[in-house]
């Protein structure tokens, strides 16, 4: 059990950011699962040797990020990646009019394969690591708008399969979450125009070459561990992207 000490702080200390370090390493080893209840502030305070409104205010920062969830009269939880609390959190590309579409995927190819040295970098692992890739059709309203290429670190998704990923029950950060234990709790997203490929032309109904909305985004875990690189080419002609301005970057 780790222990802080209760050592008087400088006006601004930072005695609460630590305790929310510990227990972020505690989320990271999976001691507390999405969905479970973390103990109680008691025992947390007692745990890591500060008192209650330190660790309240650690507490109150991971639920500002919503890696907690506090229920009145019940305690508080560890974040589920549930589609209607956290969808559009993280989907962002919706039709002019404004409405919002949770979309139908439909997954296009899957394979094995090695980490370029762009990915290595942004994954954060060696290049020419084992990775997995596969590309994902998004469907809103009946029509076909959103192509993903997205690459994981076969490390961190050794047993990812075609077969499991093309019958998850729920989002993709829902099946990170219940089959690998992995929370995406952050992303970091730059938006460009780029070209369709010939397949994604196809998919998409375009020219080979046509211009499209291009996203690259980095999906992170605790203490800002990349899992997921994901590159998405949008046909803008009904939708557009709507930022999330805290966490977006655009670049080009």
């Amino acid at each position: 059990m780790s222990t802080i000490a209760e050592t008087p702080a400088p006006v601004g200390g930072t005695r609460y950011k630590e305790v929310k370090n510990a227990m972020l390493a505690a989320l990271a080893a999976q001691e507390w699962k999405g969905g479970e209840a973390i103990p109680s502030e008691r025992r947390l305070a007692e745990r890591f040797g500060v008192s209650i409104g330190t660790l309240r205010k650690a507490i109150d920062e991971l639920c500002a990020e919503n890696i907690l969830i506090r229920h009145q009269g019940l305690g508080t939880f560890v974040a589920l990646h549930q589609r209607d609390r956290y969808f559009f959190r993280f989907f962002r590309v919706v039709r002019r009019d404004g409405d919002k579409s949770y979309p139908t995927v439909s997954l296009v190819n899957f394979r094995k394969t090695k980490a370029t040295r762009d990915v290595a970098a942004r994954l954060r692992i060696a290049e020419k690591a084992p990775v997995f890739q596969f590309t994902n059709q998004l469907s809103l309203h009946g029509e076909a708008v959103i192509i993903d290429t997205i690459i994981v670190p076969e490390a961190r998704f050794a047993t990812l399969t075609e077969a499991a990923l093309r019958n998850r029950p729920g989002t993709m950060y829902n099946f990170y979450q219940d089959a690998f234990g992995i929370n995406v709790v952050g992303t970091d997203e730059r938006v460009r125009i780029g070209q369709a490929s010939e397949l994604e032309g196809t998919l998409l109904g375009l020219a080979a070459g046509a211009p499209v909305l291009e996203i690259e985004r980095i999906a992170y875990s605790y203490h800002e561990q990349p899992v997921e690189y994901r590159l998405s080419h949008v046909n803008t002609r009904d939708y557009e992207y709507v930022p999330n301005p805290a966490r977006v970057s655009n670049a080009g």
